[in-house]
């Protein structure tokens, strides 16, 4: 299949995530990803979704346990194109990750790690860029900061 909403897209495909804002926007929910050894924002593939919102509000419950977001903005909050490195038997491929806006209350529900993560926690703005400081996260911490004001 050549989907572009679908893995078995070698080339490429789509991805949807959530950037979790807490709602004083001062927290962001992010998973510590297993197979990347990175802290990442929530989200994954569209398995034949083409509505990538739908991905990532689906990938956000899976990754966190939470299953009462907001969606902030339907508008695409951030767009980033990178490439994944082979990993087993998957080529290197690029994922084009759609990123919305979504919020929840830590106060409200209990995180649950899925097993796709070694963590997942809600973090102070300020210490995210500690845990990744990758140019992607960065632009959504600027643009979060930017709603602070």
């Amino acid at each position: 299949e050549r989907s572009v909403f679908s893995k078995k897209n070698k080339k490429g495909h789509f991805t949807g995530s959530g950037w979790v804002v807490s709602p004083d926007k001062r927290k962001i929910l992010m998973t510590h990803h297993k197979t990347i050894n990175k802290w990442l924002q929530l989200g994954g593939h569209s398995d034949g979704e083409n509505d990538l919102l739908k991905v990532a509000l689906r990938e956000a419950t899976e990754e966190s346990g939470l299953r009462r977001f907001e969606v902030l903005n339907k508008t695409i909050f951030d767009l980033d194109i990178h490439k994944i490195q082979k990993v087993g038997s998957d080529s290197s491929h690029f994922h084009y990750d759609v990123r919305f806006l979504l919020e929840a209350d830590p106060e409200k529900e209990p995180i649950i790690v899925s097993k796709e993560s070694y963590d997942v926690a809600w973090v102070p703005i300020g210490n995210v860029l500690r845990l990744n400081p990758e140019k992607s996260i960065h632009r959504m911490v600027n643009k979060t900061m930017v709603l602070l004001v």
